[in-house]
């Protein structure tokens, strides 16, 4: 007799699988969202390939050919994916099918066979020192702005470039985090803790923030806001950075997220070890963190060429 589990529809599994991840592997909303469509759309493919509705048990016949056959049709159609998002869709689906073999037994041995596509590796583009403090600074030049928007963009920015944080860290401060101290613990990807320290000059420029912002307190009350008062978005902070960047002639790579680059190449510049980095940039891997050597070095290398008479 069939184990009713394997007779269900495939997206049952699939749905499982998000609760898994979401619940368990406690992964973020925007990965969970990219793994459901990548699940999705990787699901609807298999039925139209079948022939028919797939349940649980259909996923253990799934043959390598099937399989580059979606990822044929995920580079090539109305709105192909890069190489390195396929490559993502096939770390989902991966992940998937793992899930279905610890779990429920069914196994698709032959997707061990297909090979993602070769992404070229990219190094992390960092700001120099004097242009990541322009920017900062900048942020007042703007006669239009509020002072306090002024002093909110600033505040965040110090964040990044002053602790190392990512975007979401930053606006996921809340009115309980303030006023900070020499420490601030922030959570991260998967949940991982860590302590970052504070220099004096990041806290001043959030507690001067604080003190211009004009709306009430409340401890479970976003840090940063919007002009309306809701909680501020990356998007936001994005088209701010944006807009300093044309203002001060600054390379188009000056993004929100360059200036978390730039706190690690330049403390791995003046002497920090690879292991504190890590510590501090909330990474899983050091591997993750290894990855700024090669922008240090590449940076050795530029100085060296212009400055040595026989550069």
């Amino acid at each position: 007799m069939a184990d009713p589990q394997l007779t269900a529809p495939a997206g049952a599994a699939l749905d499982a699988w998000l609760h898994h991840l979401a619940h368990e592997r406690r992964l973020s909303p925007r990965t969970l969202e990219a793994y459901g469509h990548a699940g999705r759309r990787y699901l609807a493919f298999l039925s139209g390939h079948f022939g028919g509705e797939v349940r649980i048990a259909d996923l253990g016949r799934v043959r390598a050919s099937d399989l580059r056959a979606h990822l044929a049709e995920r580079r090539s159609g109305p709105h192909p994916l890069s190489g390195r998002s396929l490559s993502q869709a096939l770390s989902a689906i991966r992940a998937f099918h793992g899930f279905l073999e610890r779990r429920l037994g069914v196994e698709a041995p032959e997707l061990a066979l297909v090979r993602g596509p070769r992404i070229k590796a990219t190094l992390p583009r960092a700001l120099k020192v004097d242009q990541a403090l322009d920017l900062m600074t900048a942020t007042g030049d703007d006669p239009e702005i509020p002072p306090w928007e002024a002093a909110r963009d600033r505040a965040v920015l110090m964040l990044l470039y002053g602790c190392g944080l990512r975007i979401s860290e930053a606006l996921g401060l809340t009115d309980a985090d303030v006023p900070l101290g020499e420490t601030l613990r922030i959570t991260g990807k998967g949940s991982k803790t860590r302590i970052v320290p504070v220099l004096p000059p990041v806290a001043e420029a959030v507690a001067a923030y604080r003190h211009l912002r004009p709306w009430t307190e409340g401890p479970d009350r976003a840090l940063f806001l919007a002009r309306r008062g809701g909680k501020l978005s990356p998007r936001q902070v994005q088209a701010a950075v944006q807009t300093l960047r044309r203002r001060l002639g600054l390379p188009e790579s000056t993004t929100p997220h360059a200036l978390r680059h730039s706190f690690a190449t330049h403390l791995l510049g003046a002497g920090a070890d690879l292991r504190s980095l890590q510590d501090l940039l909330g990474h899983a891997s050091l591997s993750t963190t290894q990855k700024y050597t090669a922008v240090d070095a590449a940076r050795l290398m530029g100085v060296y060429s212009s400055a040595h008479p026989r550069g």
